[in-house]
């Protein structure tokens, strides 16, 4: 007797969903574009009664992209059922869907491999569905552009203030995508539109530092709010204690090591050395996902749960420098008595986590996840959140406040919309993670990703700059990194990790530049509203050793791990592909992952 367990999208026959896993089935012997999903396996006769007869093929589930764009033209939905009399249409649809598909250099782009034609448009036609959304947001600003000039000339013509700062937006974000041409992070081409403007005579916003403050600040919250969102509570209760060495270990030492520096070099006073190493030791999340993002399509690394540390190392590192920042700051800026000041980190503790309590288990319940638009809803309630959080902090003295409680507050509501995705189909959990708040807050980092860097290369003018400042920044960054990445390789210990692996993951921690282009201008922010001549030099000193942590850390850790993974990780295997560590399940289940998923789910029993 033959009995065969099929599992599609994370999902038993005849069990509910255990968490929001999204699979996709691999074949052997069957090409890709095959459409199986509604009528069953060729070669295997699925009835309508779940049994299957002559079971042959090996059906392995793995781990792939919710992005709706990975989805080939003319394929159903997992879990459409079907009968058996629809095999022929199916057939034919798999036909015309290959027709369709590009085989013959025509159609759906992803798939256009046998296309032949020059090579930059091959290599157009190949990304075109990273380069259309560039693309649609250049439209989008055309459009803007034309009604503005229409209704309102007088702001509209390039002359003015507010068309200077949209042009520097609009140029930052060409920049950096020419930039990602030479295979190297769009930050980079940014960053240096905004140098050039500034010292081409372009960067004169007088009148509207209020707007880029508040810019500066919306940025901030948005990658607040996606850590908050990216903390994994399952993963991190099982990874504890790596992730807490990973996280204090090489933070320590890297703002200790700066803040020496910065104090003998600079004559840094010591609690702006240590704002200026916290600045410096976050690790740059969007440099990482994006590498992980390219790893987990090339199934390196996979089953050695190597991409949720990273993952937990780089949220709770940043989350970590973002608080602390933000305590110290508060410190240095606080005008109250020596006792106030000692109290600013404890009570803005406290003020965070009530904040971010609160609000987060607001949003579990407002609004319904029944309504209609709830998605829409609970992104606009969830940057009106961090907005109240941050802004409000600043208002009543407590820096620190905000970062925590926009943090906190994105967790607590994390945790229960990740409940509800529990209880969702298939079909239903595709359809809303398609629309969810972390894909909106990642739309929304679109427009705010070359608002955050190019804002921060405004403030580097060659006129004023000292070359003192940048020799010792320069000194302070490399060997900060340095030795940041010898103690991360002795916090790998302990784990069932190979040399290899553990020096893989070590690297991950080297790129630097989102929170960098966030907190780089928050202290001169401060520093220009207190109006204080020896707190602005200082300011201006951390503003310009984040752009040079930017300028050597980002690039480099790209290369380094896009280089060395091949080398250093291993392949997803074809039956175990758990992106968290495997740990045994009961006896003769088979490979369970964290969330007691069965890896091989074709288990014939004889």
């Amino acid at each position: 007797m033959s009995e065969n367990k099929l599992t599609l999208c994370g999902n038993s026959a005849n069990a509910n969903p255990t968490g929001p896993t999204h699979t996709k089935v691999d074949i052997q012997d069957i090409s890709e574009d095959c459409n199986i999903g509604s009528s069953g396996v060729n070669g295997g006769n699925v009835g309508e009664t779940g049994q299957q007869q002559n079971a042959t093929t090996a059906i392995i589930l793995t781990p792939t992209s919710l992005n709706s764009t990975n989805t080939p033209p003319n394929t159903p939905a997992a879990g459409v059922p079907s009968n058996n009399t629809n095999n022929s249409n199916s057939n034919n649809n798999s036909n015309n869907s290959n027709k369709d598909s590009g085989n013959n250099g025509k159609g759906y782009p992803a798939h256009c491999e046998h296309y032949k034609g020059p090579k930059w448009w091959r290599h157009l036609v190949l990304h075109w569905s990273l380069l259309s959304e560039h693309v649609a947001l250049l439209m989008i600003f055309l459009g803007l552009w034309t009604l503005a000039l229409a209704l309102l000339p007088e702001y509209a013509t390039p002359d003015t203030v507010i068309m200077r700062i949209v042009l520097l937006f609009v140029g930052a974000q060409i920049s950096g995508i020419l930039v990602g041409f030479i295979h190297l992070p769009d930050m980079l081409g940014m960053l240096f539109f905004g140098v050039i403007y500034t010292n081409a005579g372009f960067a004169n916003f007088a009148g509207y530092e209020r707007f880029e403050l508040f810019l500066r600040e919306m940025a901030l919250i948005n990658i607040m709010l996606l850590a908050g969102l990216g903390l994994d509570g399952s993963a991190f209760r099982r990874l504890w204690f790596m992730i807490m060495r990973l996280t204090l270990v090489p933070t320590i030492v890297e703002v200790a090591v700066i803040a020496v520096l910065a104090y003998f070099t600079l004559s840094m006073p010591w609690l702006w050395g240590i704002a200026l190493g916290l600045v410096i030791t976050a690790v740059s999340p969007n440099v990482v996902v994006t590498v992980m993002l390219k790893l987990k399509e090339d199934r390196l690394g996979l089953n050695s749960g190597i991409h949720t540390l990273i993952y937990a190392m780089t949220t709770c590192n940043d989350v970590v420098a973002i608080f602390m920042f933000g305590v110290i700051i508060s410190i240095i800026f606080s005008t109250s008595s020596l006792t106030q000041k000692l109290l600013q980190g404890p009570i803005g503790i406290g003020i965070g986590l009530v904040f971010g309590y609160l609000y987060g288990m607001l949003l579990h319940y407002l609004p319904s996840r029944n309504a209609v638009y709830a998605n829409g809803l609970r992104f606009v309630l969830t940057i009106l959140g961090g907005t109240i959080a941050v802004m409000g902090s600043r208002i009543i003295g407590y820096t620190s406040a905000g970062a925590l409680g926009c943090v906190m507050m994105a967790f607590i509501a994390g945790i229960g919309w990740k409940r509800e995705e529990l209880r969702m189909s298939p079909q239903q959990l595709e359809e809303h993670q398609i629309a969810s708040v972390p894909k909106r807050l990642d739309l929304l980092w679109k427009f705010l990703k070359p608002v955050s860097f190019a804002l921060i290369g405004k403030e580097i003018n060659f006129a004023v700059l000292d070359g003192r400042v940048v020799a010792y920044g320069t000194l302070l960054v490399l060997l900060g990194s340095l030795l940041r990445l010898a103690f991360a390789y002795l916090s790998t210990y302990g784990g069932n990790l190979s040399r290899k692996e553990r020096a893989y993951i070590t690297i991950s921690g080297f790129p630097k530049a989102t929170v960098q282009a966030a907190l780089g201008p928050v202290a001169l922010d401060l520093a220009r509203s207190a109006s204080i001549a020896s707190e602005l030099a200082l300011a201006n000193n951390v503003l310009i050793i984040s752009v040079l942590a930017i300028i050597f850390t980002a690039p480099l850790g790209a290369i380094l791990m896009l280089r060395l993974a091949p080398f250093w990780l291993k392949h997803g295997d074809t039956v175990d592909t758990a992106e968290t560590p495997v740990t045994p399940g009961p006896p003769g289940s088979g490979p369970v992952n964290d969330v007691g998923e069965l890896t091989l789910v074709n288990a014939q029993k004889m």
